[in-house]
């Protein structure tokens, strides 16, 4: 699972960004992205792909793009 948050107080900018890749029924996989101002209910969206690699693949890339947007991984400390 990914997780990527964008605070910005300045802006008044609370928002996070969560991808897992999950089985789905018919032996494919799913990456599952969910997205919303932190707090809030939010959305979702399912990209189906044929096999684990395409999902990886897709997964590597929205990550590398919300870092690219100023998203950074949570920080516990």
């Amino acid at each position: 699972m990914g997780y990527v948050q964008r605070i910005e107080a300045s802006r008044n900018m609370a928002r996070h960004y969560t991808m897992s890749i999950e089985p789905d029924l018919f032996r494919g996989s799913a990456l599952v992205c969910r997205w919303c101002r932190i707090g809030t209910r939010g959305q979702e969206r399912i990209h189906l792909s044929a096999n684990n690699g395409q999902a990886i693949s897709r997964f590597l890339f929205l990550t590398r793009r919300k870092r690219a947007h100023g998203y950074k991984p949570l920080s516990y400390s």
